[in-house]
């Protein structure tokens, strides 16, 4: 056991050969003998406790390069401070991935109401709970133009998540209202586009949507937005429903197969009513 082939070494530690060369090769792990004639390596026992400590601080994370100088300073220190940091990077990763899984399930949630949703231009009278949001104020009504200026409104949207620490992530599922004032007039102008976020997001950066009864109808195009809202507006006249709020369209899903380059996208529009 004091003289170890470079096989033996490999299979005590279940390390493989190549391993122990490029340990030897980079210099962190020399053999304590090679020989002259044939090249063969050979490792003491002993050995084993460095190729541990190795061994043991890759799998905290550690790359190579910085084990070479923990192993040479002998700094505990240093060790402790790695260790700390490496902590401190793991609970960012895990928040990380909380909230990529808190999106994912977003994305599942918004597919399943697409694929459960009515057809096209379908009316429905509907209870909807309470909405959290993050918004943008517009300085372009894009009602006057089109799927142009939207498209330069949501890139607005996106670098203002960006200034306020949003994650991209909760930009699968956008929106758009149009003020109480407006909508009872028929007066397409939108104030603000926003984005559906968790009830977490800083209490400051967010605002809310009532929960209430919602007359909707569902849509499959950009173009088809006014005119269908004008319908539900005729048909709120038609129930002798009161408006009670601002008009929502929201975005369920954006859909992946582009039509002509353009966004494909399934919208719900949404007016608050009082049933009297």
């Amino acid at each position: 056991m004091d003289r170890l082939t470079i096989g033996q070494m490999s299979k005590i530690n279940n390390v493989s050969e190549q391993t122990l060369r490029y340990y030897d090769k980079i210099g962190i792990l020399k053999p304590i003998e090679i020989d002259k004639f044939t090249g063969y390596r050979y490792y003491s026992i002993k050995q084993c406790a460095r190729l541990d400590m190795i061994q043991y601080l890759k799998s905290l994370g550690m790359q190579l390069k910085d084990i070479e100088v923990q192993l040479k300073t002998y700094d505990t220190k240093l060790i402790k401070s790695f260790l700390e940091e490496k902590s401190r990077s793991i609970d960012a990763e895990i928040e990380a991935l909380k909230h990529q899984k808190n999106a994912l399930q977003r994305a599942i949630s918004n597919y399943e109401r697409y694929e459960s949703s009515p057809p096209d231009g379908t009316i429905t009278l509907e209870y909807i709970e309470k909405r959290w949001i993050y918004s943008y104020k517009m300085s372009t009504n894009f009602y006057d133009f089109g799927i142009e200026i939207y498209e330069e409104e949501l890139r607005k949207l996106k670098e203002d998540m960006e200034r306020n620490g949003l994650r991209q992530t909760y930009f699968c599922n956008t929106g758009n209202r149009v003020p109480y004032e407006q909508i009872i007039n028929r007066d397409f102008i939108s104030s603000d586009l926003f984005v559906f976020v968790d009830e977490n997001v800083p209490e400051n950066l967010i605002s809310t949507i009532k929960a209430g009864t919602y007359l909707c109808i569902y849509c499959s195009r950009f173009e088809q937005e006014i005119p269908y809202a004008n319908r539900l507006l005729d048909e709120i006249s038609d129930r002798n429903y009161t408006i009670a709020g601002d008009y929502i369209c929201e975005v369920i899903t954006d859909l992946p197969d582009l039509m002509n380059g353009e966004r494909g996208m399934f919208f719900k529009l949404q007016i608050p009513v009082r049933i009297t």
